[in-house]
């Protein structure tokens, strides 16, 4: 507004602005008007290059949105923290650690594990974050980040029964659960014959299930068994995790097929906080060694 006023009195260059001058003679007012107007023209060049230049920092500040999709109950990688109503977890903190890295702003969005791919794919997200391994099924559909973490599959039994299922050759022909779309249940159905799997939305129904004897054994990702173990001590004396490691994989942030430039930016934004010792504060504050 302030520079719009400026440029209109300079354009029109309107004698009523200036200082009445009695008595003076003309040349003085001509001299005093065209004096006024050079200090005009220079503080309306003062105020436009001051307003690219707010215009410039303005530009150069703002940070474009990263949308990731999560679905919150995979502790510890991402869940619902209760007392701050907000999302947490070892994946949160590391893609907004990498996002920040990379130049970006992010909108955590909260939807079901088997609908964060078809969300991807339809351009509703931008990232996936969501304790996702790395298959050649999955690369497929999506292009993977650099591996952030190794995991591998390992099963919880009730206690008593802990020494008549000490493997996973042990639980054919038994029923078990797991999280849906996981490999876990993948594994369990495909891998140890004759059983029957139970899907479930969150990892909470499954150890509910096995809570009620309705499954013998729950089958998902070891750091997710050992850390609902790790914080659920009233329920963990009833459970045994395995000793047994099956098909070890590795976990990485997910793009759309074909998001070459993003991937690059995440890839190198990851690069440089393994190489400053950020990631591994991020991982210790969520596991232990």
């Amino acid at each position: 507004m302030l520079l719009s006023a400026i440029v209109d009195l300079v354009a029109t260059r309107d004698p009523s602005i200036l200082p009445k001058a009695r008595g003076c003679k003309r040349q003085a007012i001509k001299t005093h008007k065209g004096s006024f107007i050079m200090t005009f023209k220079k503080a309306l060049l003062t105020l436009s290059a001051v307003a690219c230049a707010a215009a410039f920092t303005s530009n150069a500040m703002a940070r474009d949105l990263l949308r990731v999709g999560t679905e919150p109950t995979f502790a510890p990688f991402e869940f619902l923290d209760t007392k701050k109503n907000e999302f947490t977890g070892f994946d949160i903190d590391l893609i907004k650690a990498v996002a920040d890295k990379a130049g970006y702003d992010v909108e955590i969005m909260n939807m079901g594990f088997d609908a964060l791919i078809p969300a991807l794919t339809g351009s509703t997200i931008d990232v996936i974050a969501a304790g996702i391994s790395i298959t050649p099924e999955r690369q497929k559909r999506v292009d993977f980040t650099t591996p952030y973490y190794t995991s591998g599959l390992s099963y919880l039994v009730r206690v008593e029964n802990a020494d008549k299922y000490p493997s996973f050759e042990s639980l054919k022909g038994t029923r078990i659960a797991a999280q849906i779309g996981t490999t876990g249940a993948e594994y369990a159905r495909h891998q140890i014959p004759g059983t029957t799997v139970s899907n479930f939305n969150t990892t909470s129904e499954a150890f509910m299930d096995l809570t009620s004897r309705n499954s013998v054994a729950v089958v998902m990702d070891r750091p997710v068994l050992a850390y609902f173990l790790k914080t659920k001590p009233r329920m963990a004396k009833n459970f045994k995790l395995s000793k047994e490691v099956a098909e070890a994989q590795s976990f990485g942030f997910a793009v759309k097929k074909g998001n070459t430039e993003l991937l690059e930016k995440l890839n190198a934004a990851f690069a440089e906080l393994k190489a400053n010792g950020e990631f591994d504060k991020i991982h210790s504050k969520w596991f232990a060694e």
